[in-house]
C-alpha cells in the first residue's frame, strides 16, 4: 500500500513550532534524502545550537524506516511524512525551517537556507533578501561548486547537456572560448552563453529548458564552495549519496568538503549516464525513461527539465520509479495510484513523487498510465 497520506496535513505555524523546540530539551531532527531537506535540516540544527538546546538529526531515504530508539521532547520531519513527528515541515521544507530558526531568535543561517530553496527548486523570497542583507553578491556565470569551470561543469546536476558527465567534453567545450587562468566577469558571461546555447540548442530541448537554466546562471557567491547555486547542487548529491558526510555538511563541518565533492562527481556521473543510456517512450501527456540502476529522482528532474517533450516524465528501473510534473499536476496522487495497483508503495507530494515495487518495469508504468 501506498506510504504517503492521502491528505498532506496543513503546515504548522512557524510560532508553534518555535515555541515547541524553545521548550524542548531534546530535539530529533529526520530529514529526507533531498538538499532541500537536508538544508532545513542544517537550519534547524544551527538555531539549535545557538540556542544551546542538544539534538539529533539524520537523513532517512524515502522508503527507509528511521530510527525509533530515540527519545526526544520534540521530533520534526522535514520533506518527508512521519507518523511519529510532532512537526512536519513537508513542503518547501527551507523556507519553512528558515521562519522557525527566525522565530527563534537564533541563527537563521541565510547562505545554508538560499542553497536550500536553490536545491528545492523554488528561490523564497524572504530567505533571498535575508541572504543579500548578510552580503551575498551575485556574478555572471555558472553556479558550479567548484573553481575549475570545466570540473563544474560535467558533474553539474543542475543542467543537462552534451557535455554533461564527461570532464574531457566540457574542457573541449570551454576550449572554444580561450579562457584565462583567472577568468573575469566578461569571461564567465561568455561562459553562460556558451552553455546555454549548447543546453537549449540540442533539437530534443523542450522549451521549459531556457526556464530550468536559471537555476544555474548568475550566481550568488558566498559559502562554503564557489557558488550558492553549487553548494545546493552537493547538497542534493550528498543527502542521496552519503546521507552521514551529508549532516556533517548542513551543520557547517568545513572538515567534510573535500568528501561532499566526491560524493557530488559521483552522483553526477551516476545521473548523466541514465539519461544519456535511458530507454524512452512518449505518451498522450507522459515521458517515459527506462533504464539500468541509477538516481531515479535526479535523473527524473534532468530528464523533466531538459529531455522530455510531456509535462510529465516517469523514469523507471528496477524496484524504484520517480515521477516529476512541470505542469503543477498532483503527480503524486496519481503515483500513490499507480503503487496501490501493483501493491507497491509511494511518498511525495505535488509535482515530485517516488514509488518501490516488485512488479515487472512493465506493469508499474502501465499502471501509472492509467492512473493519470
Amino acid at each position: 500500500m501506498s506510504t504517503t497520506g492521502r491528505e498532506q496535513p496543513p503546515a504548522p505555524a512557524p510560532s508553534d513550532v518555535a515555541a515547541s523546540l524553545g521548550a524542548a530539551d531534546f530535539v530529533r531532527l529526520v530529514s529526507d534524502a533531498t538538499g532541500a531537506s537536508l538544508a532545513a535540516t542544517g537550519v534547524l540544527a544551527r538555531a539549535l545550537d545557538a540556542a544551546g538546546t542538544p539534538f539529533q538529526a539524520s537523513v532517512v531515504a524515502p522508503f527507509a524506516d528511521p530510527d525509533r530508539t530515540t527519545e526526544a521532547d520534540a521530533t520534526v520531519a522535514l520533506g518527508r511524512s512521519l507518523p511519529t513527528a510532532d512537526h512536519t515541515l513537508a513542503d518547501r521544507p527551507t523556507a519553512a525551517a528558515f521562519e522557525v530558526a527566525r522565530e527563534l531568535g537564533t541563527a537563521t543561517s541565510p547562505t545554508l537556507a538560499l542553497a536550500g530553496t536553490i536545491a528545492g527548486g523554488d528561490v523564497d523570497g524572504s530567505v533571498e533578501s535575508a541572504a543579500e542583507q548578510a552580503g551575498l553578491d551575485r556574478r555572471p556565470g555558472l553556479a558550479v561548486p567548484v573553481a575549475d569551470l570545466a570540473d563544474g561543469l560535467a558533474h553539474s546536476t543542475l543542467l543537462s547537456g552534451p557535455f554533461s558527465g564527461d570532464e574531457e567534453q566540457a574542457r573541449a567545450t570551454l576550449a572554444e572560448l580561450a579562457l584565462p587562468a583567472d577568468p573575469t566577469d566578461d569571461d564567465h558571461r561568455r561562459v553562460a552563453s556558451l552553455v546555454a546555447l549548447s543546453v537549449t540548442g540540442v533539437d530534443d530541448a523542450p522549451p521549459r529548458a531556457a526556464d530550468a537554466l536559471g537555476r544555474v546562471l548568475h550566481p550568488y557567491v558566498g559559502g562554503p564552495f564557489e557558488t550558492i547555486g553549487g553548494y545546493a547542487d552537493v547538497l542534493d548529491a550528498v543527502a542521496r549519496e552519503r546521507p552521514g558526510t551529508g549532516v556533517a555538511l548542513a551543520l557547517g563541518h568545513d572538515s567534510v568538503r573535500e568528501d561532499a565533492l566526491s560524493a557530488w562527481r559521483t552522483h553526477a556521473r551516476r545521473a548523466h549516464t541514465a539519461v544519456d543510456d535511458a530507454t524512452t517512450g512518449r505518451y498522450d501527456g507522459l515521458f517515459v525513461a527506462r533504464g539500468d540502476q541509477m538516481p531515479v529522482g535526479t535523473v527524473a528532474r534532468l530528464v523533466a527539465d531538459f529531455r522530455a517533450p510531456e509535462p510529465v516524465t516517469l523514469v523507471v528501473t528496477d524496484g524504484e520509479a520517480a515521477a516529476r510534473a512541470t505542469d503543477d499536476r498532483d503527480v503524486a496522487a496519481t503515483m500513490r495510484a499507480a503503487a496501490d495497483a501493483v501493491d507497491g508503495e509511494a511518498v511525495g507530494h505535488g509535482t515530485r513523487a517516488s514509488a518501490r515495487f516488485d512488479v515487472p518495469t512493465a506493469d508499474l508504468i502501465e499502471a501509472f498510465r492509467e492512473a493519470l
